[in-house]
């Protein structure tokens, strides 16, 4: 079945691939609503000890707070196929945002995976950054750090703060693409 998906089409330095997922708010999102805009792609998985030392540490909602101030469109992507690990509802996600105080912009439902094959996504958490022009500036992991200890945070480099702030300073990207880490994204078939 994995060979009706086609290989990755998201390429760094390239336009971000359109799409458009039911969000968590039950309304449908593309990403073209946001065009002109900073977007932060993050792909997640409730259940991922990965995603919980973003999440239980509060750092993941800091600079979703942060980046969203300054006008970044912040998007989390849950690509688990149902009966899999980490898949939701959009009656689970409303309470997962509720629970641990998501401050995304939205969580998107991709149970068919195509999005996230279309990305290339493999692990959550598994970054993306999309200028105002739609061109991909930064895809991978969200730090120089792989592991699940949040003990590891206060010393990581956050590429994707980086890559943001370069960018919106003018300057290109130091590091456009860093090696994902975290769990596998739980899709129907791989």
């Amino acid at each position: 079945m994995a060979a009706e998906f086609s290989p990755s089409s998201a390429t760094v330095g390239q336009s971000a691939p359109n799409f458009t997922l039911t969000g968590g708010d039950g309304k449908t999102h593309s990403l073209a609503d946001y065009a002109g805009k900073y977007v932060v792609l993050e792909w997640t998985n409730p259940n991922c000890p990965f995603v919980h030392k973003f999440y239980d540490s509060g750092t993941m909602q800091a600079l979703q707070k942060a980046e969203t101030a300054k006008g970044v469109a912040w998007l989390r992507i849950n690509s688990s196929a149902p009966g899999l690990d980490g898949y939701q509802t959009v009656a689970d996600v409303a309470s997962y945002v509720q629970a641990n105080n998501v401050a995304a912009t939205v969580t998107l439902l991709d149970p068919d995976g195509k999005v996230g094959h279309v990305y290339g996504a493999r692990n959550t958490p598994q970054m993306f950054v999309i200028d105002p022009k739609g061109v991909l500036i930064y895809a991978g992991g969200i730090d120089n750090k792989p592991s699940p200890d949040a003990a590891d945070i206060p010393t990581a480099t956050n590429y994707v703060t980086a890559a943001l702030d370069e960018s919106m300073a003018g300057k290109p990207v130091t590091v456009s693409t860093a090696r994902p880490y975290g769990c596998s994204v739980k899709y129907a078939s791989n």
